[in-house]
């Protein structure tokens, strides 16, 4: 198939950005959209040109960083897919396809349609960890973990931290990221020593990133890759306030 790309160039975040459109020509339907932009970037530099850039590691779904908005909705609409994971079998032949960044205050760009996410790494390090010493590693079935708790720790768990969640709201929150990190270790035993000082720690470092408010419109949970329940979010807002009452 052949295809029109509208793909947004910026040399670096003090430049200014601006559309670029390129002919992607016999394309297999078999390929991932990042397949797609590597043939694509290939003859941009046999004609020596600047290849797009973008960012990608696992292209398995897991890593989380094939943060591309693909016709203004963060990994193109499919879904529980990554962009990584997006086939261009969803294309039809002839198709303009848009590519953007993510765009987020929170999340400066690079260049291209590469962002800095690190404002995620510093909510992590705030407190999505369990510090507790809890000396040799104990046997697994030593402490008792009812199963629905266990079910959700996991999904929660499941988040990959691509930041879709910021990309697609309005008010560019982080609320569903910070609340599967801070659920999935709260829900367990080995969580609950720290569940307090977790949850205010992160949420103050989500607002001193310049994330925005939750509104709770849902199109987090639409577009998350892993498919992370709001119900996440709600639990947060739950160990949030009993944390503060409790002057933690």
């Amino acid at each position: 198939m052949n295809l029109t790309l509208r793909v947004w160039r910026q040399k670096n975040a003090n430049s200014p950005g601006r559309f670029e459109t390129y002919e992607a020509r016999n394309i297999l339907e078999d390929m991932s959209f990042l397949e797609m932009l590597d043939v694509v970037n290939e003859e941009l530099i046999q004609r020596g040109q600047e290849p797009i850039a973008f960012d990608s590691d696992c292209r398995e779904g897991i890593c989380g960083m094939c943060s591309l908005v693909i016709n203004g909705i963060p990994h193109g609409g499919r879904r529980g897919t990554a962009t990584c994971q997006l086939h261009m079998r969803h294309f039809k032949d002839g198709d303009t396809i848009t590519i953007e960044p993510w765009r987020a205050r929170a999340f400066p760009l690079i260049k291209d349609l590469v962002v800095d996410r690190s404002a995620f790494d510093r909510i992590i390090q705030a407190g999505g960890f369990i510090s507790v010493n809890t000396g040799g590693t104990p046997d697994g079935n030593a402490i008792p973990v009812p199963k629905p708790d266990a079910d959700a720790a996991m999904d929660a768990a499941a988040c990959i931290g691509c930041g879709a969640c910021v990309a697609v709201c309005k008010n560019a929150s982080a609320m569903l990221f910070v609340a599967a990190k801070v659920s999935h270790l709260n829900l367990l035993p080995q969580g609950k020593v720290e569940k307090d000082r977790r949850a205010l720690n992160m949420v103050r470092q989500m607002d001193a990133e310049g994330f925005g408010n939750c509104t709770v419109t849902g199109s987090c949970e639409a577009v998350c890759p892993k498919e992370i329940s709001l119900s996440f979010i709600a639990k947060l807002n739950r160990d949030y306030g009993l944390a503060t009452l409790k002057g933690k």
